[in-house]
């Protein structure tokens, strides 16, 4: 009996992220909601495209089957209608991220939605400005193409593990066109780094413990042992003194990503960029 209980703990909690567009907002809410149950075992399944009501009765019973939970944003009432009564009927847990809003924005404005799943991801110019950006953050990851780091609209420096890809790319998914270059002391710095404007220049700093445990568990994933020097603190020390001597003579901002998620720093660096009068081009 007890182990049938620890099994029954240890199941994780399955929710449906479903879309008659691409669900992507509706995956985005569910992350944001499992976000704050770190410690608790999840699943998500996204279900997009859902255009019939056969289909949402065969997953709200896949649901029900999971003992799942179920986000739904579909644009389209009946099968809005029919999510809430398939899932009333088989006692399914089903959560409406979509409709109160639209209902709300009828109400207020006294305009009829469009009812077309996907308008928010039309191939419009912010879309294709978003994929140049994206393209853009890769060809000139690592200074890979120091060319870049003159044409873009955030050049990142920082030692190596100060999140500076993860940053490029979502930076990128902002439209912001994002360069950024690696700093070690045994390497010459760009030229082009000296002709960017200091206010273009985001310098990415970190706490040495904080990176020491960052790099050990690097070298782990690699398969290689965290005793190497890449971890080491005499050396993430220097790494670290070179860097502030760096970002000094570049006279950039800086900012310490030590326990920031991503998102935290991105949004602090198009804060900065925005108040010195900066848009992605």
């Amino acid at each position: 009996m007890d182990g049938n209980r620890t099994t029954e703990a240890n199941r994780p909690c399955v929710i449906y992220a479903v879309s008659d567009s691409a669900g992507e907002t509706g995956e985005a809410v569910v992350r944001a909601a499992v976000a704050q149950f770190h410690s608790a075992p999840t699943e998500i399944r996204r279900r997009p495209f859902v255009t019939d009501k056969s289909h949402i009765a065969a997953i709200v019973a896949e649901a029900r089957d999971e003992q799942a939970i179920i986000l739904y944003t579909l644009v389209l009432p009946h099968l809005r209608e029919a999510m809430g009564h398939y899932a009333r009927r088989d006692g399914v847990m089903a959560i409406d991220a979509l409709g109160p809003l639209l209902d709300g924005l009828e109400l207020r404005t006294g305009i009829k939605p469009e009812y077309k799943p996907g308008l928010n991801h039309q191939l419009d110019a912010d879309y294709f400005r978003r994929v140049e950006a994206v393209e853009f953050a890769v060809k000139h990851d690592d200074a890979k193409d120091h060319s870049g780091i003159l044409k873009a609209d955030i050049v990142l420096i920082g030692v190596s593990r100060t999140s500076k890809t993860p940053l490029s790319m979502y930076l990128a998914h902002r439209k912001f066109k994002v360069a950024n270059v690696p700093l070690v002391p045994e390497l010459k710095l760009p030229d082009e780094l000296a002709r960017v404007p200091s206010w273009r220049i985001i310098g990415l700093t970190i706490d040495n413990q904080d990176l020491n445990q960052i790099r050990r568990e690097r070298l782990k994933a690699l398969g290689l042992p965290d005793t190497a020097m890449y971890a080491a603190p005499e050396r993430i020390e220097r790494e670290l003194a070179y860097a502030r001597e760096v970002m000094d003579r570049l006279g950039c901002v800086v900012i310490d990503v030590s326990r920031r998620a991503v998102e935290e720093t991105a949004s602090l660096i198009m804060e900065h960029i925005r108040n010195a009068g900066g848009q992605p081009i």
